[in-house]
């Protein structure tokens, strides 16, 4: 779990309950409220409060926020700080074997893998020698899955001069050739995958991503995977625009025992940052994930307040954010690469959450962001449940992609 973020275990922050005085800005009080509201720090559940202070933290949200945007709700479990995820109608356990989680996330892909694997084997079923018009075939079929015009056409290039060294005429060993191509794609661009982090600070990490991509209800998940590494977290919910953003990751952090730093709808996402990060710091937090406004990435003003939230990190935390996390909706297949693109060269990214990839028929698109872009992959959402969100490992990828469920029983 979390292989790549390598950090060293601190004490854990002292629990308690206040109210943040808010602090203008050092260098930008002019974009900045300097008499906001003060935010509401949202406890750890079992942390003795002045019930007053915090009576409002269990009540229902109001009926005009229960919406279909809320998350499904996690699961009624108690928080484990073991790497074994103790979740509700979880399909395996760790004394199963591993193929069984293959087999899990094998399950998931059946859509990529009908469009992508299964389209293959028809076109070499039968099929005695390998030639130009299997190439032509197989290009069809790669583009489909959204493996994209250009790695495409990388890959059949570097495929045909293989077989041609080779002297290759089984289309079976072709196969193999975009297997092993697709799994060097995905494992041999981007930065490198693990983070190791100076002890004397909390991991910040910003969540990026335009509407409706799953930010929230991915930031609860990773949260939830902090906690069962045994990590201090806490969130921040610096979406101040959506009605019931705020609502939904009090949600999440209730259900996880976490605190939760927000203010008043339609506050300054800046300030809103500006106080988490003196809590965070003050209190030794481990891990801070901060939640921001969905927003479309052609929109300049919108993609400039980013910058503005990012300046203000660094200036409360030198190096922060640590990690800029873009959340994709996988079924937006080309679109997510014009939408990374275009958030890299607003803030720099680095790292992607892809979302719904069991939702799709075009999972190439893993490979095509690792190729186009030089980013790694974080996680991969394979379905609604805490576990479900999974730590992304090429090889497991590559090997769910390519084999069948059959195969796996």
């Amino acid at each position: 779990m979390l292989g790549w973020f390598k950090k060293k275990k601190k004490a854990a922050p002292e629990q308690k309950i206040e109210h943040i005085v808010q602090e203008p800005l050092a260098e930008e009080p002019e974009q900045v409220d300097s008499k906001p509201d003060a935010p509401v720090i949202e406890p750890p559940q079992n942390t003795p409060s002045d019930p007053q202070e915090v009576s409002d933290f269990h009540a229902a949200p109001p009926a005009a926020l229960a919406s279909e945007s809320f998350p499904p709700e996690p699961p009624e479990t108690p928080i484990q700080t073991s790497k074994t995820e103790n979740v509700e109608n979880q399909d395996f356990s760790a004394q199963q074997k591993p193929a069984s989680l293959l087999k899990r996330l094998s399950q998931r892909l059946s859509r990529t893998r009908e469009s992508f694997t299964s389209r293959i084997d028809e076109l070499f079923l039968g099929q005695k020698e390998i030639n130009a018009e299997l190439f032509d075939e197989l290009e069809e079929i790669l583009i489909t899955a959204d493996l994209g015009v250009a790695t495409t056409q990388d890959l059949l290039e570097r495929a045909r001069k293989q077989v041609k060294r080779d002297g290759l005429s089984d289309p079976l060993t072709l196969k193999q050739i975009i297997k092993e191509q697709l799994k060097a794609y995905i494992s041999s661009h981007g930065k490198p995958a693990e983070l190791t982090l100076p002890d004397d600070g909390p991991f910040i990490i910003m969540v990026i991503g335009v509407n409706g991509v799953g930010k929230t209800t991915t930031i609860g998940k990773i949260a939830r995977k902090f906690l069962q590494a045994d990590q201090s977290v806490l969130l921040v919910a610096a979406d101040t625009f959506r009605a019931a953003a705020t609502s939904q990751l009090k949600i999440w952090g209730e259900r996880n025992g976490i605190r939760v730093i927000a203010q008043h709808e339609g506050a300054d996402p800046s300030s809103v940052v500006f106080d988490a990060m003196d809590v965070a710091i003050s209190n030794n937090y481990d891990v801070v994930l901060v939640d921001t406004a969905g927003r479309l990435h052609t929109k300049v003003n919108l993609m400039e307040e980013l910058k503005k939230i990012k300046r203000v990190m660094n200036k409360k935390l030198e190096g922060a954010p640590h990690e800029i996390l873009l959340v994709i909706d996988a079924t937006t297949g080309q679109n997510g690469i014009s939408q990374a693109t275009l958030f890299n060269e607003a803030v720099g990214v680095s790292g992607i959450a892809l979302t719904k990839l069991d939702g799709t028929a075009k999972g190439g698109i893993v490979a095509n962001i690792t190729k186009e872009l030089d980013l790694p992959i974080r996680f991969i959402g394979v379905g609604e449940q805490v576990d479900d969100l999974r730590d992304f490992d090429a090889d497991e990828f590559i090997e769910a992609l390519f084999t069948s469920e059959s195969d796996l029983s």
